[in-house]
C-alpha cells in the first residue's frame, strides 16, 4: 500500500501563494486511478478541494477554489502538487492528500499539512 506524505504548508498572508506537495512511497501513485486534495477547517467536516486522474491529467475542483488552485502530477517524482494562489483566510485548514480508485473515491490518506492564511 502506498504511503502519502504532504509538505509545503505554512502561514501566508491573504492574496499570497503556497504549493503543497504529496509524495508517495511504497507504491507508485500511478497504481491508483486518481489523486486528490481535501481540507478540514477546525470544527468542520473534511471537504473535497480537487482531484486529478493519473492517466490523462483530467482535474476537477470544488467551486470554492476554481480559478485559484491547480492540481498537477509528476510521474517521475511520484508526487502530486496543489498550487494555491490568491489565498483567502477561509482557505485556512489542514490539507490532506489522498489516492483512490476514481476522482470521487479515495482509500489512502496522508497525515495532513496545516495551511493558515492571515487577513
Amino acid at each position: 500500500q502506498v504511503q502519502l506524505v504532504e509538505s509545503g504548508g505554512g502561514l501566508v498572508q491573504a492574496g499570497g501563494s503556497l504549493r503543497l506537495s504529496c509524495a508517495a512511497s511504497g507504491r507508485t501513485f500511478s497504481r491508483y486511478a486518481a489523486a486528490g486534495w481535501f481540507r478540514q477547517a477546525p470544527g468542520k467536516e473534511r471537504k473535497f478541494v480537487g482531484g486529478i486522474t493519473w492517466s490523462d491529467g483530467y482535474a476537477r475542483y470544488a467551486d470554492s477554489v476554481k480559478g485559484r488552485f491547480t492540481i498537477s502530477r509528476d510521474n517521475a517524482r511520484n508526487t502530486v502538487y496543489l498550487q494555491m494562489n490568491s489565498l483567502k483566510p477561509e482557505d485556512t485548514a489542514v490539507y490532506y492528500c489522498a489516492a483512490g480508485t476514481s476522482i470521487s473515491l479515495y482509500e489512502v490518506w496522508g497525515q495532513g499539512t496545516q495551511v493558515t492564511v492571515s487577513s
